[in-house]
């Protein structure tokens, strides 16, 4: 893969700067950050139509590069096939266990389902921490703690680049005994992704 030009780099900060999106997904990244607190914890979740993979290779790589394993999430599937490894097997009935000291983050382009508005709900009342990226749904959006809205109209950046950047601030907060990529090299990643190359998800599948 050729190495992003630094200068493409600096204008993709500028761009997104000037919008006011790298200050908008960074205070969700942070938001995210701070609400996870053991491993196991993180309960990612998507839509019927649409598991979050992209989303959760990215924030297991953040938590493998920032050595904070309570980022890593557990991926919640619609329909999990019985015979795929069992980090792959977890359906929504891990929602309904959702607990105090959990965080429930529901990644909906397209409009939730009312099933999944309603263990949202539930998870809330147990004590979860729940966030939402969504493209514009106001149901999701009342039962959220903390929600990130990128509208289907928004013409600087595509639901799936806005995840990169959310993952990347997700894991700005570094251990110092283990140094991680500077902000240059950590956009010109997220650069990368943006542009079409496609995560590693390898170890998710």
């Amino acid at each position: 893969m050729e190495r992003v030009d630094a200068e493409q780099v600096t204008l993709l900060r500028e761009v997104l700067a000037a919008t006011g999106w790298l200050e908008r997904t960074g205070e969700f990244g942070r938001a995210l950050r701070v609400s996870v607190r053991t491993p196991g914890g993180l309960l990612l979740v998507g839509t019927p139509a649409e598991d979050p993979w992209h989303l959760a290779a990215h924030l297991d790589d953040e938590s493998r590069l920032g050595a904070m394993p309570e980022l890593s999430p557990t991926l919640v599937r619609w329909s999990p096939p019985p015979d795929a490894p069992p980090h792959l097997r977890i359906g929504l009935e891990r929602l309904e266990r959702a607990q105090r000291g959990e965080t429930l983050f529901v990644v909906a382009e397209e409009e939730a389902p009312v099933p999944l508005l309603e263990r949202v709900d539930d998870a809330r009342r147990t004590g979860a921490v729940i966030l939402a990226m969504e493209g514009g749904d106001r149901e999701l959006q009342g039962l959220a703690h903390e929600a990130l809205t990128v509208s289907p109209e928004e013409s600087l950046i595509s639901f799936d680049g806005a995840q990169h950047l959310v993952s990347a601030a997700a894991g700005q907060e570094a251990s110092e005994a283990r140094p991680r990529p500077g902000l240059r090299d950590r956009l010109a990643r997220v650069l990368d992704r943006i542009s079409g190359t496609v995560a590693d998800e390898s170890h998710l599948r």
